[in-house]
């Protein structure tokens, strides 16, 4: 059933919220646990989670399975590929400097829906949007990235767009193969993939780093992996079954203003003008990048 306008603002709301907080709370997990272990055990335990989940709502038999490749792409490049790069680059890069870089995603599903769905073509004003866009991004990089956290900075905020392109390649293939398959049986497939994946990579890149599992990095492991992660996306792949990719998509404008503003209270980063200039071209020119010819898109 299409939920009613209501709900699906509640809906969006709900995310923006949580989203909003999680790139702290990576921050927060970060000092105790390694960021490859950390995304193997967020995604493993959600994993888990969301299959006790799809059975306790009655999935059985043919709605518990997925395409083996279609479990891949999503676990590989939602929660590996992307997680994996943010949280690596949460060990320098201020939270809400990488939140706004991830802010581009709807930009990138604008452009791939505009080849992969037919349904969902940008208009001569996305051309605008992409260079407003382009340009907010340059400005981000015009600021003493380095004066921000360390000389490292620079480096992993270049390599953090590939983050939300990798989630936007993800939406469009869910969007165009897996629109039938339940949300719980979709994420909870691809975490577990991804969870091993990652897992692997953390045994080869961290096996001799330490792991300390105190009150702060459990709960930023529990809220990362029951909030941040069965709530969200099992809401999110709910809501894509009923809105077009980029109109979803949309929730990425708000979820980096939640950012700024608790990155700059929980860990007093700094708001520079080039990030809340930069971050406003984001936004804007990401917008116009999405608007479509087609009023379902709205």
């Amino acid at each position: 059933m299409k939920p009613t306008p209501a709900v699906r603002a509640a809906s969006l709301a709900t995310l923006v919220a949580i989203w909003g907080t999680t790139w702290a709370v990576i921050r927060i997990g970060l000092g105790g646990i390694p960021p490859f272990t950390g995304v193997a055990l967020r995604f493993g335990l959600a994993g888990v989670v969301l299959w006790g989940v799809a059975f306790a709502i009655g999935l059985r038999g043919s709605r518990l399975l997925a395409p083996w490749w279609l479990w891949t792409a999503q676990g590989l490049l939602t929660f590996g590929v992307s997680y994996g790069l943010v949280y690596w680059a949460e060990q320098w890069v201020p939270t809400g400097l990488t939140a706004v870089f991830f802010a581009t995603f709807p930009l990138w599903v604008a452009l791939l829906a505009h080849v992969a769905l037919p349904g969902e073509r940008m208009r001569p004003v996305g051309v605008v949007g992409l260079l407003i866009a382009l340009g907010g991004v340059a400005l981000l990089f015009s600021q003493d990235l380095q004066a921000l956290g360390g000389p490292r900075v620079a480096f992993a905020s270049a390599l953090l767009p590939l983050a939300p392109l990798s989630s936007a390649i993800a939406q469009i293939v869910v969007k165009k193969w897996g629109s039938a398959v339940h949300p719980a049986t979709l994420n909870a497939g691809s975490m577990l993939i991804a969870s091993a994946a990652m897992g692997v990579l953390a045994f080869a890149l961290e096996r001799h780093r330490s792991v300390r599992f105190d009150a702060a990095s459990v709960g930023s492991l529990l809220y990362l992996a029951l909030l941040g992660t069965c709530v969200t996306f099992s809401l999110y792949f709910w809501l894509l079954r009923h809105m077009t990719a980029t109109g979803l998509s949309l929730t990425a404008y708000a979820i980096p203003v939640v950012a700024v503003a608790v990155g700059a209270v929980v860990f007093d980063e700094p708001v520079t003008l080039p990030l809340l200039l930069g971050g406003l071209l984001v936004v804007a020119g990401t917008a116009l990048a999405a608007v479509r010819r087609s009023p379902s898109s709205h």
